[in-house]
């Protein structure tokens, strides 16, 4: 069982969604990654010069994290919607 992680980012992003956007996301995180023994099943692994973060999608928003298998935790480091989240990590 994965322990879940979020950045101080993660969370504001989350505090500033719609709150039924918010609940879905948060729901979506308990019932899929928590109880979860492969997380990667569920995530997608990015490219370029994003190689080694992962992506979960849930609707319209995504969550960018780091999945550590070793000592079993997702650290998820932001959340948003599909069409602004990759626009932070450009260079």
């Amino acid at each position: 069982m994965y322990e879940i992680k979020f950045s101080s980012s993660a969370k504001k992003s989350i505090e500033k969604l719609d709150q039924q956007v918010a609940r879905i996301i948060k729901s979506w995180i308990i019932k899929n990654l928590i109880e979860s023994d492969n997380p990667k099943k569920l995530a997608k692994e990015l490219k370029g010069n994003l190689k080694g973060i992962y992506r979960f999608r849930v609707g319209n928003y995504r969550m960018l994290a780091e999945i550590n298998d070793n000592e079993l935790f997702i650290f998820v480091f932001e959340i948003g919607h599909r069409r602004e989240i990759y626009k932070k990590f450009k260079k």
